[in-house]
């Protein structure tokens, strides 16, 4: 065997079972490391209850005394129509795919059913979705000409927040950042600049800190200059997960792709993860589908996926944003 010739098609309930689900719910919307809504009904809407305050009252006599009713806000997720498209060299992909299942203990590779075919091209394709979904989500802008403009990504929602002074932001220069201790200057001066709403949710364990690789490597830096037992460990076995105060910090890895685009080269943000919301729908489009072919004039193997996506900050007050000039 040296080609993959079968040609497979989902959709309907097949599209949301076998390819998109995994990639958003569970261990995948936490890689995203956001608050991931999936075939939510369209259009895509938030419900935001402010809550109500002074609920006790003075028992004193029969009657309504609730006052007036919570508060609600809405907030709609703006959806594009978006696709992704793949095309391998017949050989280079049959290659890709056989690396897939020789990586697994379970299977004989001398009896290479469809079932286990299949399964490893859906898992290759999905790989590459879920990747430029989690760029797309912080970098995508429609008003680029190519790269990254599907939809409008976070960065894009703050860049043109802090030109028109909707958000809370400061800014720090590059030599500023070359003594680690200013990492934790900058975290400390997110926090206090923070609403107190945001600080309280702190008990509530979604806060984050989202700051790119180089952020993310000053802090490192400034935790092995600490001279304890525990920062010789880390120095020498790596630390899988950093917090300040208990607080993620969460390397958002942009650094290959950032210079493609007009963002900010180096951000910070401090944030509640369900503030930013990334939505997904693959049912209420037609038309909306997953399919895997070969064409044989080509002698190459496509792959093609069309769906609804988008993104959104709910709450632009429950967010501090510091980015370098």
């Amino acid at each position: 065997m040296n080609y993959i010739e079968t040609a497979k098609q989902y959709t309907g309930n097949d599209v949301e079972s076998i390819f998109f689900r995994p990639i958003l719910t569970g261990p995948g919307a936490q890689e995203l490391g956001v608050r991931v809504l999936y075939n939510m009904p369209m259009p895509t809407i938030v419900q935001l209850w402010d809550r109500n305050q002074h609920l006790l009252k003075k028992f004193t006599d029969n009657g309504w005394t609730g006052g007036q009713p919570a508060v609600k806000y809405q907030k709609q997720i703006p959806m594009e129509r978006v696709k992704a498209e793949l095309g391998f060299s017949a050989a280079d992909y049959f290659s890709l795919v056989y690396e897939q299942i020789a990586a697994r203990a379970d299977v004989n590779m001398q009896d290479l059913t469809g079932t286990i075919l299949e399964q490893a091209e859906t898992e290759l394709f999905k790989q590459h979705i879920a990747e430029d979904l989690r760029v797309t989500m912080w970098l995508g802008d429609t008003k680029m000409s190519s790269g990254f403009n599907s939809f409008n990504g976070f960065l894009t929602s703050l860049k043109s927040g802090v030109t028109d002074d909707m958000i809370n932001y400061q800014t720090y220069t590059a030599s500023e950042m070359e003594n680690p201790t200013a990492t934790v200057e900058l975290f400390e001066s997110l926090w206090k600049s923070a609403d107190q709403r945001l600080q309280s949710l702190r008990s509530e364990g979604q806060l984050a800190i989202f700051c790119t690789s180089d952020i993310y490597y000053q802090y490192e830096k400034y935790l092995d200059q600490l001279g304890v037992e525990s920062s010789f460990r880390t120095t020498v076995e790596g630390q899988p997960a950093l917090a300040y105060h208990g607080i993620p910090v969460i390397d958002v890895q942009l650094g290959r792709y950032l210079p493609q685009t007009a963002q900010h080269q180096s951000f910070c943000i401090l944030t509640d993860r369900r503030n930013l919301v990334m939505a997904v729908n693959t049912a209420d489009m037609p038309g909306n589908e997953v399919r895997m072919w070969y064409n044989p004039d080509e002698m190459e193997n496509r792959q093609r996926a069309v769906f609804m996506v988008g993104c959104e900050i709910l709450d632009e007050e429950m967010l501090v944003y510091a980015y370098r000039e």
